[in-house]
């Protein structure tokens, strides 16, 4: 496997399992010093051992933590060029009128706030190094809003949106900003989901099958790339011909 990413300090956030721990591997394999955001220590660490690269454990909602955790890898690192921004969680299978209200500020405090966190945190250090590739991991719900999952789906919406103004601000910097739009990949965030929702699911999308974690990398990797050069504030559709638009 090219050593494209030989020399690059990368975070990915939620590395220490499902899309982020392959997307770890991946940016180690190919030559990144990585650094693992994840709020289960022992995983985080677990992860880190295996990439040979760096456990910060923390959790995303703490902007405090987050600040810290950037600087730590900073300075461990001598800098940070690459955030994959990957934690996240469903949150309940349920219709808005039975939604609890703490489990929706629970979806929005990781998914928007924690990813917010993530973002601002780096910005400075690419600024400062004139280069960067941040890639957010958002959702098709975002676009099309799934039924008994309206925490999930507004919080990805979100997390476009937010992406789409991140890359434009930074436009000129010599930092891009992306996000990509899977449909289900079948990972740990599966426990999370009712039966009847994951069969939903897998009926929405016209390949019949869901996603793997290794067909997700393949295209956030490439968007941390520096072959990446002139997109910024994209959405990518990875569906399985699911996406409408």
């Amino acid at each position: 496997m090219t050593a494209r990413f030989e020399g690059r300090r990368a975070i990915v956030t939620g590395g220490a399992s499902g899309i982020g721990l392959t997307v770890a591997r991946r940016l180690a394999a190919e030559g990144a010093k990585v650094a693992i955001f994840d709020r289960d220590a022992a995983k985080a660490e677990e992860a880190a051992a295996s990439v040979g690269g760096l456990a910060v454990p923390l959790d995303i909602t703490d902007w405090p933590a987050v600040e810290a955790g950037a600087k730590t890898v900073a300075e461990a690192f001598g800098g940070i060029d690459i955030l994959v921004a990957s934690a996240g969680i469903t949150g309940p299978n349920t219709t808005l009128a039975d939604y609890p209200p703490d489990a929706w500020r629970q979806v929005f405090d990781v998914n928007v706030h924690g990813l917010f966190h993530c973002n601002k945190a780096v910005v400075p250090f690419m600024v400062s190094g004139a280069y960067g590739r941040i890639v957010n991991i958002a959702s098709v719900a975002g676009k099309e809003g799934n039924p008994n999952a309206s925490a999930y789906s507004a919080s990805k919406a979100a997390v476009i949106g937010l992406t789409k103004s991140l890359g434009k601000e930074l436009a000129k910097t010599g930092i891009t900003v992306n996000c990509v739009t899977p449909a289900a990949v079948k990972t740990a965030i599966f426990d999370q989901m009712q039966q009847s929702h994951i069969d939903f699911m897998l009926s929405k999308i016209p390949m019949g099958r869901f996603g793997t974690v290794d067909e997700v990398t393949s295209l956030v990797t490439w968007l941390a790339s520096e072959e990446c050069s002139f997109t910024t504030s994209a959405v990518f559709d990875i569906s399985g011909g699911r996406a409408t638009y």
